[in-house]
């Protein structure tokens, strides 16, 4: 059996948040159930990018303070952290942790920030999609794992949840292989479901109180969903969030893998807190996906059609990129080069539709195109 706990809540007030904490984790069957006493506790909180809290791209810090104060106060060891997309270095992850709020979050909470940035290949037997995983190294050394993930909606997953958030005890770099290995929707998303089962965390909540639709997981709608979730399986929490945001949770990638693997019996979730007629989204804007899949054709005319005319892909607003190159340096297949002007350009042969450029462009300036046919044809 798996327990969800679900809450309207307007603000980020510290105060307010642990109270809602305290009587969620009550609900769940109480903290000692989960922590003991001593316990090394990674917070894998959601840290794409560098973004300030209002811009609804990371969790926000108060969320995180107040979950921290109170492992804290009950006697655990907590450290915050994640591994953002690109080099996974000291010098990358500190800047990041100050603007994105969890250095004061830590130092507020007496929680501290995960800067081992060493990882490891390890054995994953009981993976289905994945018998060997690289993960961070901080990962193998805490005792315990909950996630902190944000609210959003995601250009080539659909949602982002409890499960994609695990994405992140991938280093940094390494990301970039999974992507490029495992093109395809299904694929990508068996692999992000086993990395979650390896991470196992204990608890998973979501900050949906400022969150994100439309063009996510960086540059779609800032909204007030005034929602938080907590839930012992982040299956289940990412499959219940789904109905109460009134989309088909199989229309989710990595729903429809973990209850292929039966990591979950969506037959067995029983809600601890508020009705949930009371928490449903009405007005979540779900991005259209589009399968990453691309099949090298012997046939180049038909490659081209496929490529160019039926796949959708992404476009660079000159008018916003700033020339960081962080578009071409973090993509996957090596697709994207700097034209001469110093703009970035996509080798649509090689792209993989994997929209990494779009997800940490700093300046939304990737947007993700579907071509005139293929909306032509969907419509047939």
């Amino acid at each position: 059996m798996s327990l969800f706990y679900g809450k309207a809540v307007k603000k980020y007030d510290k105060r307010i948040l642990k109270t809602i904490f305290l009587e969620a984790l009550s609900s769940l069957g109480g903290i000692e159930k989960y922590i003991s006493k001593g316990d090394k506790v990674l917070l894998k909180v959601n840290m794409l990018m560098k973004k300030k809290p209002d811009e609804a791209t990371t969790t926000h810090p108060v969320f995180v303070e107040a979950l921290s104060e109170i492992l804290v106060e009950y006697g655990a060891n907590v450290i915050i952290g994640d591994s953002p997309g690109g080099p996974f270095s000291i010098k990358r992850l500190n800047p990041m942790y100050t603007t994105c709020g969890f250095r004061d979050a830590s130092e507020k909470s007496g929680a501290s920030l995960m800067l081992n940035t060493d990882f490891k290949t390890v054995s994953f037997p009981s993976g289905i999609s994945m018998k060997n995983i690289t993960v961070i190294e901080e990962l193998l050394i805490v005792d315990k794992v909950i996630s902190i993930s944000k609210l959003k909606s995601h250009q080539m997953m659909k949602y982002t949840g409890a499960v994609k958030n695990l994405f992140g005890v991938i280093p940094g770099t390494i990301k970039a292989e999974y992507h490029f290995n495992r093109p395809h929707l299904d694929d990508f998303a068996d692999s992000l479901t086993d990395i979650c089962k390896f991470a196992n965390p204990v608890l998973s909540f979501m900050d949906g109180i400022l969150g994100m639709d439309g063009k996510g997981p960086s540059a779609g709608n800032i909204k007030n969903f005034d929602r938080i979730f907590i839930s012992d399986n982040p299956y289940a929490l990412d499959y219940t969030v789904s109905k109460l945001l009134k989309t088909d949770p199989l229309s989710i990638p990595t729903i429809k893998s973990s209850l292929n693997k039966k990591y979950f019996d969506p037959n067995k979730i029983t809600n601890v807190g508020e009705n949930l007629n009371t928490l449903i989204i009405n007005d979540f804007d779900f991005p259209e996906i589009h399968s990453a899949a691309f099949i090298k054709n012997e046939n180049h005319f038909l490659h081209f059609i496929q490529s160019h005319l039926l796949m959708a892909k992404p476009i660079f607003d000159t008018n916003l990129c700033i020339k960081c190159g962080d578009c071409m340096n973090n993509c996957p297949p090596g697709a994207i080069q700097m034209n001469s002007s110093g703009y970035p350009k996509v080798n649509l042969n090689k792209c993989i539709r994997c929209y990494c450029c779009q997800e940490l462009c700093p300046k939304k300036a990737v947007e993700v195109s579907r071509p005139p046919l293929s909306k032509f044809l969907s419509k047939l």
